[in-house]
């Protein structure tokens, strides 16, 4: 699928980058180019130690920021695929910060779009969250207006070869920033600050997230969100997870944090459908039918109202395979 293809990953020294970068290299080795744009070059020059370019010889690394559109052209020079996982995505900062959000969530995403209509590039996956759906917090509401612009761009790319997808998943178990790194780094203090008792979450692990970004590269139809199906976890089983011993008193919840998640609302159930192992919102006033859609793909349709939410997921994650989980997923030196 990706043999002789040249591939940018925008945020590619991200906990998801590293992922997708490690994995496309060893799945695909006769991959053409595969370019690391990010802003930060002391990430970039760590992320070398590990991908340097003597032993992979696809691989380069772009400094650059999405805010730059000449930046961006340059970088998207004989570039057949974009992953677009750049974003400032982390909610107090966003809510403190809230421009600084737009220019990189929004304006940035734009600023790729327009690019890649230009550049001649085939497939582009924009990277999603769950707090993307009903958003309370500036990151969700940013993070929806991306996607609202990659869905829309399929409608401007006229007789080009190109596609816009999104992808939407919950939280990455033990990615930067996330709780399960930030308890293993308390746990020796003996107290694992909890949000609220009844804080539930979606979890999926980075390889699930790079998987599922490499599945909508070669099925995707353009302009679907497409929504894994996944488990849930309760916040205080990650605390009894973690730190057993711990005290875990309940401190409230941060700024613009809901206490369930949603990936899909009951409002998208018209223009829902599972695939399987995924669901995919349809855009509306796409250049093709639902039914054309389910018959091509063996979908089918969900019930109206149909929501998808952590707190009533029918799939939750126990103690002991939270515990199993962090095991596989973090660095063994911090194990569980």
């Amino acid at each position: 699928m990706l043999s002789d293809k040249s591939i940018l990953i925008t945020g590619g020294t991200g906990s998801f980058g590293k992922a997708f970068v490690n994995t496309v290299l060893q799945r695909y080795p006769a991959i053409k180019r595969l370019v690391v744009f990010s802003r930060d070059e002391l990430k970039q020059f760590d992320m070398a130690q590990r991908f340097p370019e003597k032993q992979y010889k696809a691989i380069r690394y772009f400094i650059g920021d999405i805010r730059d559109e000449p930046r961006l052209r340059r970088a998207l020079e004989g570039i057949d695929i974009v992953i677009h996982a750049a974003a400032l995505k982390q909610v107090p900062a966003a809510e403190y910060n809230p421009f600084e959000c737009i220019k990189t969530n929004v304006l940035g995403a734009q600023n790729l779009i327009e690019a890649c209509l230009d550049a001649g590039v085939k497939r582009v996956v924009a990277l999603s969250t769950d707090k993307a759906a009903a958003p309370i917090n500036l990151y969700g509401a940013t993070k929806l207006c991306s996607d609202k612009l990659f869905v829309a761009a399929n409608n401007i790319v006229g007789d080009r070869d190109l596609r816009f997808s999104v992808v939407r998943y919950g939280n990455v178990m033990c990615s930067r920033g996330s709780v399960i790194p930030f308890f293993l780094e308390n746990r020796k203090s003996g107290v694992l600050p909890i949000t609220d008792p009844a804080m539930t979450r979606f979890n999926i692990s980075l390889q699930e997230g790079v998987d599922m970004v490499l599945w909508s590269l070669e099925h995707a139809w353009g302009g679907e969100v497409l929504v894994p199906k996944i488990p849930s976890y309760r916040i205080t089983d990650v605390a009894q997870a973690i730190g057993p011993e711990c005290e875990h008193p309940v401190v409230g919840i941060r700024p613009g944090e809901k206490i369930h998640e949603e990936m899909i609302t009951s409002s998208d159930s018209l223009n829902t459908v599972d695939l399987g192992s995924y669901y995919a919102i349809l855009p509306v006033g796409a250049r093709y039918s639902l039914d054309e859609y389910c018959q091509q793909m063996n979908a089918t349709p969900v019930e109206q109202g149909f929501c998808y939410g952590s707190g009533s997921n029918t799939d939750f994650l126990t103690v002991e395979q939270l515990r199993s989980l962090i095991q596989t997923e973090i660095d063994p030196t911090h194990s569980a």
